[in-house]
């Protein structure tokens, strides 16, 4: 790979020279934007939020960098960590891949849970991570999502949920699928109590966790370019038999078409919600 271009950074790193032959030491240090091609900085892309200085492209995030960015410093408290994956069709070779993707990753499923505050409103936060899975929902998913409903019922707080998930996790068969019912049957619960519950797509959100969940917030935000959907463009086309629009799951087609409320730049997202709860109270 060659640097045909880069950005200013700070005088305490080495900025390489044009055309010089990256190595796999300062790989670890800079990272290619897919969209528009441009070598980024790795730490100039994290104080910007991880979106290209560029092109405005949203990277996707960890859970961990993401509760970071949204919550207020030392606020947040994680609740049902100790739900871990289940195994339910003895699923040949699914409990080794998860075992494998905590000591990757770190992590112990594809949501984390907590309470938190957001510039001084108290919450009931959910993170959904793309790494872990792909952020597929299955039991252990759906129940962490449901005790953080049913603590946000309890403690009378908003609920903000975070959702990237490529849908149901297949291991986990029918099981997997009754969760869909199960958190949207928790959300009722909260609607009915009259809380607050905002919904934020960001990118990818598919399968089961659009059709239960994601799309029953009261209010419903994306991030800019955001890949939001059920099925695949190709099993729509062949079920309907008709040309689908260019875009047509992307969060702007969305917005347009009525089925997201705003688009929000990730470096607006933590004061959108804030005034968001404002407004509610």
């Amino acid at each position: 790979m060659i640097i045909n271009k880069v950005r200013k950074v700070s005088s305490q790193e080495e900025q390489p020279k044009k055309n010089t032959v990256v190595s796999d030491k300062m790989i670890g240090k800079w990272v290619k934007c897919e969209k528009c091609k441009e070598i980024i900085y790795r730490e100039e892309l994290h104080q910007n939020f991880s979106v290209c200085p560029y092109c405005g492209k949203h990277f996707r995030l960890s859970s961990r960098r993401r509760i970071k960015q949204i919550a207020d410093e030392g606020t947040f408290e994680e609740i049902a960590g100790d739900i871990m994956t289940k195994d339910p069709l003895q699923f040949e070779g699914y409990l080794k891949k998860v075992e494998a993707l905590k000591d990757k990753t770190n992590l112990q499923e594809s949501v984390t849970c907590g309470t938190c505050e957001i510039e001084g409103h108290k919450v009931v936060l959910a993170v959904m991570d793309g790494n872990f899975l792909m952020g597929s929902m299955g039991s252990a998913v759906g129940e962490r999502i449901t005790i953080a409903i049913e603590t946000a019922i309890q403690n009378q707080l908003p609920l903000v949920i975070f959702c990237v998930s490529g849908g149901a996790r297949m291991q986990e068969g029918m099981v997997s699928l009754m969760q869909m019912a199960k958190t949207a049957a928790a959300i009722r619960k909260l609607q009915d109590a009259g809380l607050l519950y905002i919904s934020i797509l960001t990118d990818p959100t598919t399968g089961g966790v659009t059709a239960s969940f994601a799309s029953l917030g009261d209010i419903i935000l994306a991030e800019p370019d955001a890949l939001i959907g059920f099925a695949g463009p190709r099993v729509i086309e062949q079920t309907i038999k008709q040309q689908l629009p260019e875009g047509f799951q992307k969060s702007e087609f969305l917005l347009e078409h009525g089925l997201i409320d705003k688009i929000v730049e990730r470096k607006d997202m933590k004061q959108t919600i804030a005034q968001l709860i404002g407004y509610h109270r």
